[in-house]
């Protein structure tokens, strides 16, 4: 630090040599006095900072890669984090970020509770990414940001619990029920639904970057949302005709864009890319990448069978046939319509909601026809029971 108004220690005019020598300690001595001085009130001044600021400043912002986000008054202390999860009693979930756990508000409200390791793959830059994303949108396919936590290396970020877990589980085949025909396409529309507001109705738009299965979550009435948004990235471009950004590649292998990961060219049809991939696995229940055929991508896997007109070898068989033939088509059509090399061939996800909505329409005009024949009914009490609650629209395997 520099002190202004430091007076010159060389005075001009010209001075006689006993005068030099008696006069020279005067100007020296004072301007080491002033400078301990000013020094000592800087450090006084600092300290007293260094004990106040901080807290004003975890209750209000946030600090990143030079960036600050005020939070108004969304702030829970460390110690209020370990109240609402009883000492972390409850894991629901972990991942590269840290772990996920219960939490109870005083009011009785269930949240989650994402806490980041230190050895976390998420830093704080991505964590403030979320923060500050979560606060910006608000869509019923979406999952609702309540607070955040932020002591020192205590940093978790605490939003709606979501009861039923994560799509990803629902079409494992380790489950011994599966999700009907309908109830696969409302997941595929409102996690459609969820994507085409961050792509088109956010001002500037936002990429999600890793849609994945593991990334849509589902509450206690089955109803999709889209959740993690540590990579998210706002399509923010210097002018009009800009069409895409270049950026560092990240996501997860099998749904990454082949255009972004090659070119690092990020547009919203990256993450159309993604949740084409999303859509297959709703479709087939198979995983993105399939190790029982040596790790096959399930786009390579479906394209074999639409070369042979095959629609049943590609729907899941775990449905046993239960679903509308032109329902089934119209979906797997729209989900290969995503994935094109070419990011300029794939639909906007206002156009992929639209089709997944008409798909949607077609089944269900299809199951209230049978319903009219008394057929639908019958299948209903046979392969319909839902062992987790009557919202839930599943059927168990055949044994």
């Amino acid at each position: 630090h520099s002190v202004d108004g430091n007076p010159d220690l060389c005075v001009t005019g010209p001075c006689k040599k006993e005068e030099k020598k008696k006069n020279l300690a005067v100007p020296i001595i004072a301007a080491v006095v002033s400078s301990v001085v000013v020094l000592s009130v800087l450090a006084l001044l600092w300290s007293y900072r260094r004990k106040q600021v901080p807290k004003q400043v975890a209750r209000t912002h946030l600090k990143g890669s030079g960036r600050s986000l005020k939070l108004d008054n969304r702030h829970f202390t460390y110690n209020e984090v370990l109240n609402i999860t009883n000492n972390f009693q409850t894991i629901i979930g972990k991942g590269g970020f840290g772990t996920v756990y219960h939490g109870l508000l005083s009011d009785g409200t269930q949240v989650a509770v994402k806490m980041l390791s230190p050895s976390s793959t998420q830093g704080s830059d991505e964590f403030l990414t979320e923060v500050q994303l979560l606060m910006r949108v608000h869509h019923r396919n979406l999952v609702s940001f309540t607070a955040y936590c932020n002591e020192g290396t205590n940093i978790g970020i605490i939003y709606e619990y979501m009861a039923r877990g994560n799509l990803a589980e629902y079409l494992s085949d380790k489950r011994k029920d599966t999700l009907t025909w309908k109830a696969r396409l409302q997941i595929a529309v409102d996690a459609a639904q969820g994507l085409e507001y961050l792509h088109h109705g956010c001002k500037p738009p936002i990429i999600h970057r890793d849609v994945k299965t593991t990334n849509i979550l589902l509450n206690e009435k089955m109803q999709a949302k889209i959740a993690d948004f540590g990579l998210s990235k706002c399509f923010q471009v210097e002018n009009q005709s800009q069409s895409h950004l270049l950026t560092t590649v990240v996501g997860t292998l099998g749904y990454l864009d082949p255009e972004y990961y090659n070119c690092n060219r990020l547009t919203e049809r990256s993450d159309v890319f993604s949740f084409g991939v999303v859509l297959l696995e709703i479709i087939t229940g198979r995983p993105a990448l399939i190790k029982s055929e040596g790790n096959a991508h399930i786009i390579q896997w479906v394209s074999a069978f639409l070369e042979r007109g095959d629609i049943r070898g590609i729907v899941d068989p775990r449905l046993q046939g239960y679903f509308n033939i032109n329902s089934g088509w119209k979906a797997v059509e729209t989900a290969m319509a995503c994935v094109p090399l070419n990011s300029n061939q794939r639909p906007t996800m206002s156009h992929v909601l639209m089709e997944l909505k008409e798909c949607l329409e077609i089944e269900l005009a299809y199951e209230q026809s049978l319903e009219t024949q008394g057929v639908l009914k019958e299948s209903r009490n046979t392969f319909e029971m839902s062992p987790l609650g009557s919202e839930i629209d599943t059927m168990p395997l055949a044994r």
